[in-house]
């Protein structure tokens, strides 16, 4: 078990502690959440310098990592649409950032399998719009009313890339996609 998977692993270890610390009836339980999910966030980073610097890159990590990312990230949004319940468009920006996470991953999977991963590779759009979207959700987590504006203004500019990055990893798979050359 290399370093690290270990970092990958403890991000999934620390959703069910960051959801049981997001319900706690105490004032200061938001804030610790979003410690915790800070946490993750910065293992996100570090699992993959670090393999990518120590030569630790797997197959257990390769399929390990996006999918902690992704549960982590859609079970911190799925808390905050609760705690922000009372907008439409929070649920909506929420959704598009799922939605597009299980589009891409399907997309990846089947381009995979096509022997065309690289065509959908991470872009730089991807790894920016990765980085407003953990700053959103972090601040938002924190739920202090002068925190709100900021972190809905970083969420829409998530939701914004999202969308952007998708249609981009869209259009490199497009000749792929389309009946003709799945024919061929």
């Amino acid at each position: 078990m290399t370093l690290a998977n270990q970092l990958t692993l403890l991000r999934i270890i620390l959703i069910p502690l960051f959801v049981v610390v997001f319900y706690l009836p105490f004032q200061w339980a938001h804030f610790a959440s979003a410690m915790i999910f800070s946490v993750a966030a910065i293992t996100d980073w570090a699992d993959g310098y670090v393999a990518r610097k120590y030569n630790q890159s797997t197959p257990f990590g390769a399929f390990l990592d996006p999918v902690a990312d992704k549960l982590m990230v859609a079970i911190a949004l799925l808390l905050l649409v609760g705690l922000h319940h009372h907008s439409a468009w929070f649920a909506a920006a929420a959704a598009v950032i799922v939605g597009r996470e299980i589009v891409i991953s399907a997309l990846r999977e089947w381009m995979a399998e096509l022997g065309q991963r690289a065509s959908v590779a991470v872009s730089y759009i991807g790894k920016i719009k990765t980085t407003l979207q953990m700053t959103a959700i972090i601040v938002l987590l924190i739920d202090h009313p002068y925190l709100l504006i900021p972190g809905y203004i970083a969420l829409a500019g998530a939701a914004i890339l999202t969308l952007w990055s998708m249609i981009i990893y869209l259009r490199a798979a497009w000749p792929f996609l389309s009946v003709n050359s799945v024919s061929k």
